[in-house]
């Protein structure tokens, strides 16, 4: 079973390091080039016109990579893992549709405000409807209806509150990454090791599983998941194919993921974590995606309420840009953030196994 795992990572690694400069060349073609701020560092000025939509590769060969690993594999996909996939091809979509109509209809805002909601919202809500469904032999459907951390916890909050909480979680890591997709290479490293680390996080749910109570050495710390394996499966696609990417879009940068990919991304860590019920954990793991948003947040709420700026420029990667830092050395350093974060992250999940041992 554990071949799935490594199939489903290793092609989506060979999918995007193969087709990659393939789009790179089409959209080159089209004339499909980014868009730079003006008020922006001017080292970025030299990325103008480089390919962008370049989350088309990853979101395909992720998706790829998942079904063929099935079929080398045998093992039938399950409703934790479609979902999943659903989501992050949904928001993509969204994103893609936003890119599309900012690069090639020339209009630099893209989709309307509204209907760039309108579409994350009809995806997010479909998710967390669908997720509440498919209740395998123990009662268990992909989501819960509880709150979660390391597992589900306290009360339950009913599936009307868990759509609107779902909606949330989806949003705010979606404009995370988003935010954090300003300099070659970073938002996409980052998810590399938030996907690795849900790669191990569904091994060891699956191993610690509730269904297996019977040989555990301890059942009393099992873990009621619907499909842990199968979002493991997901988990290490995506780590595969992003890595795949980042050979193109660290710097300096071949192509661009764009909103199309970072929308993909921030739905599928959501997706993940909901799954996998590690809701509040995916604010540790993906730190940095938090701590950039926040650093938004901080600079406009300054602003608004007492006309001073907090930074020299917002999101925070841009700041130390402007304070005179490489860009290679802001990525590489944020990298590093990521990496505590995924570790203090993981080493919470393995604590609060370890306690209830």
């Amino acid at each position: 079973m554990m071949k799935q795992i490594l199939f489903s990572g290793v092609i989506g690694l060979f999918l995007t390091l193969v087709g990659t400069p393939l789009l790179i060349k089409l959209l080159a073609r089209k004339g499909y080039g980014q868009y730079i701020r003006d008020d922006g560092p001017r080292e970025h000025a030299s990325k103008r016109g480089t390919p962008t939509m370049g989350g088309i590769a990853f979101i395909l060969a992720t998706i790829a990579a998942y079904f063929l690993s099935k079929l080398i594999t045998g093992y039938p996909p399950t409703y934790s893992g479609l979902l999943v996939l659903g989501l992050m091809f949904g928001m993509g979509l969204v994103g893609f549709l936003d890119d599309y109509i900012k690069i090639v209809k020339r209009r630099s805002l893209g989709l309307r405000a509204k209907a760039k909601m309108a579409g994350q919202l009809i995806v997010g809500i479909a998710f967390a409807v669908l997720a509440l469904q498919f209740s395998d032999a123990r009662g268990n459907t992909p989501a819960s209806t509880k709150l979660s951390f390391i597992t589900d916890f306290g009360w339950t909050i009913g599936p009307v509150l868990f759509v609107v909480w779902a909606l949330f979680m989806i949003l705010a890591m979606s404009n995370g990454v988003n935010l954090t997709d300003g300099l070659d290479g970073l938002a996409t490293g980052a998810s590399v090791l938030v996907f690795g680390a849900y790669t191990f996080i569904g091994v060891w749910q699956f191993q610690e599983s509730c269904a297996n109570a019977g040989t555990l050495t301890n059942p009393g710390a099992c873990y009621e998941v619907r499909d842990p394996l199968d979002l493991a499966v997901v988990a290490s696609a995506l780590m595969g194919a992003c890595l795949g990417f980042l050979w193109w879009n660290t710097s300096p940068a071949k192509i661009f993921m764009g909103d199309t990919g970072s929308l993909a991304l921030g739905g599928v860590l959501t997706g993940l974590a909901i799954c996998s019920r590690t809701e509040l954990l995916l604010a540790i793991m993906g730190g940095l995606f938090v701590l950039i948003t926040m650093s938004v947040v901080i600079q406009v709420g300054s602003f608004r309420l007492t006309g001073k700026r907090v930074f020299r420029m917002a999101p925070l990667q841009h700041h130390f840009e402007l304070k005179g830092w490489s860009e290679v050395l802001v990525v590489v350093r944020f990298w590093i953030i990521q990496g505590i974060c995924v570790i203090v992250g993981l080493g919470l999940f393995y604590a609060g196994w370890a306690a209830d041992k």
